[in-house]
This record gives C-alpha cells, structure tokens and sequence, in this order.
C-alpha cells in the first residue's frame, strides 16, 4: 500500500479566509487518500511563504526522507503553489525527492 505525508502551508491570513485553511488542505487530502487506498503517514503543518524552501517544517521533513525514517512513496498537496511558488526550485527539489 502506498503512504503520503501531507503537507499542509499557509502563509497570510487572507489564504485562511479563501478555503485554504490548514484544516481544510488536510481535509482534502486525507478525503483524496481514503478514496485511492492510500496510508497517511505525517501531517506536516508550515506557515512560511513558498517562494523558497528555506522553511522549517519542510526541512525538517527532507531531513527525514534523506535518513530513511519514513517509509513514505508520496508527499501530497492540494495545490501546485503550497508546494512552491518558484518552478525552477521546485523542479530542482523534485529531483532531490526522487
């Protein structure tokens, strides 16, 4: 069986109020993953802009992929931009995630 950790980014308040609650995103996701048979492993919660991945949860979260503590095969978002802002860093860390 498949297992994601979810992360789950706000950064503004304005965000909180147009349905991109914390609460929410893990809704969403946790919803998608009953429906496709997939386990849910962590629940990363950050509240740092996307415009780099200098974030503290998100380190955090590499760190433990890079030191095999997790058996995750998949790290869901439920939009491209809580992921990053920044397509070339984030094509670059893709490619650390692989």
């Amino acid at each position: 069986m498949k297992r994601a950790d979810l992360y789950i980014r706000v950064s503004t308040d304005e965000q909180a109020d147009k349905g991109y609650s914390q609460r929410d995103q893990e809704e969403r996701l946790k919803r998608y993953c009953a429906t496709n048979k997939i386990a849910v492993g962590q629940v990363i919660y950050e509240d740092h802009s996307a415009k780099t991945f200098n974030r503290p949860e998100w380190t955090r979260l590499l760190n433990s992929l890079k030191k095999r503590r997790s058996k995750t095969n998949l790290i869901l978002f439920t939009k491209w931009d809580r992921f990053s802002r920044n397509a070339g860093d984030a094509y670059q860390m893709i490619s650390t995630l692989n």
